[in-house]
């Protein structure tokens, strides 16, 4: 089919919730997508996270052939053999005792809020003052269904669908003060994540991070880390909470996890579990033996990779950082490993400087209206790295909003020492 009955078809079949480039791809093999023109991309975006490995990984797409051909689901009725050889993997590397697998990040922030109100109910059952509220972040964003949303403080993914859950408020981001004011005995949960992607690549400060994990062991509240992005990989460490050296009560994981798969899973301890039971919760397709099995083969690569993402992101940053120097519309460049952003002065100069790299062959995105958001996969090599640092250069000058930068010290922002 070619892109304009693609493009056809679906304006007269979808419901009209996305505002797609108009793209139409066909094959990828490694760092690069090809479009039906047969025009190749270099993909700095993997497809908002999930592609960690790049397209086409023979690991994976052996993974694929082989369960494909044995089982594909069972439900959650059955045993199959991968769900626990999964869940002793992740435990592993995240220091918790239990999983729980569902589709997606939303579905695992949904699963990790009803625990949390569960794991409440337990102790005012036992005496102690009723706990219920949420505390969730200003900018944050948890997802798309009615309890992520909840907790989501962006008001153009809300305002639409109130009235929400209640008994959520919203702190400030980074800000101390604005903690201790909303906390108090009543609060269930405080509930971040430790990078905010959508919010524009902003990681938590140690500072705050440290305050939310005493405030709530203060009061046997839960701290609730939402690493859908950021974590399994992405900064350099399994988990972005293990820079901090703070383990949260709850974990919320997916995009990556089963390379291009839809699954999920939060993450918690034998202490927390025990407050669900049989009935509580549970999935129809959750943890199914295509998306477990595959899943352990990410999990397998990605602690190879680890070294290339901590060293590739290192360099990346550093060359980020050089070239923000050259051009005064940069703001800030920020992230962690190979979650980085770059937030320009201008959204509409953010905006240019994304569809000039989409017609020089590169793709991102960009999030929070002016940050330049870069999640390339973990085998990327620094000539691929040298490649979006030539053009984003070029974009940034040719930017209507962003003024070029000292011409002369371009070939130190590409190559700093």
């Amino acid at each position: 089919m070619s892109l304009a009955s693609v493009v056809r078809s679906e304006e007269k079949l979808l419901l009209p919730t996305y505002d797609r480039h108009r793209i139409l791809f066909k094959r990828g093999r490694g760092v690069h997508l090809w479009d039906s023109r047969g025009r190749r991309y270099l993909d700095f975006l993997t497809g908002i996270g999930v592609n960690a490995l790049g397209h086409g990984h023979p690991v994976i797409q052996a993974a694929l052939k082989r369960q494909a051909g044995r089982l594909i689901h069972t439900s959650n009725l059955f045993f199959h053999e991968y769900q626990a050889d999964l869940a002793a993997r992740l435990t592993k590397i995240s220091g918790f005792d239990r999983a729980f697998f569902c589709n997606s990040g939303t579905e695992a922030w949904e699963g990790a809020l009803k625990l949390a109100r569960s794991y409440a109910q337990l102790q005012n059952s036992n005496g102690h003052k009723p706990k219920w509220r949420f505390l969730a972040l200003d900018n944050s964003f948890h997802g798309r269904t009615l309890g992520s949303l909840a907790t989501t403080g962006q008001a153009k993914y809300r305002d639409p669908f109130v009235p929400l859950l209640p008994g959520v408020s919203f702190v400030r981001f980074n800000d101390s003060d604005d903690l201790r004011r909303h906390f108090d005995s009543s609060v269930c949960a405080i509930c971040l994540e430790t990078i905010q992607g959508e919010g524009g690549i902003r990681p938590v400060s140690p500072e705050f991070l440290r305050l939310a994990r005493k405030l709530a062991r203060s009061t046997g509240a839960l701290l609730i880390l939402d690493e859908i992005q950021c974590g399994l990989g992405r900064t350099g460490n399994y988990f972005a909470y293990q820079h901090y050296g703070i383990r949260p009560d709850i974990v919320t994981v997916a995009k990556p996890l089963a390379a291009g798969l839809p699954l999920g899973a939060f993450l918690t301890g034998n202490r927390v579990a025990a407050a669900m039971h049989p009935g509580m919760h549970g999935t129809t397709f959750g943890g199914g033996p295509l998306a477990c099995a595959v899943a352990i083969q990410f999990l397998r690569l990605m602690e190879k990779l680890m070294p290339n993402v901590r060293k590739t992101g290192e360099y990346f940053r550093a060359q980020l950082e050089c070239l923000g120097a050259t051009h005064s519309g940069v703001r800030e460049i920020r992230g962690m490993g190979l979650m980085l952003g770059m937030e320009l002065h201008s959204a509409d100069a953010a905006k240019q400087v994304v569809n000039q790299l989409m017609q020089r062959g590169i793709l991102i995105n960009r999030t929070h209206e002016t940050v330049l958001r870069f999640l390339p996969p973990y085998i990327i090599q620094k000539n691929h790295i040298d490649q979006v640092i030539q053009e984003l250069d070029a974009a940034l000058s040719s930017a209507s909003s962003i003024p070029a930068g000292r011409q002369a010290h371009k070939s130190t922002a590409r190559r700093p020492s």
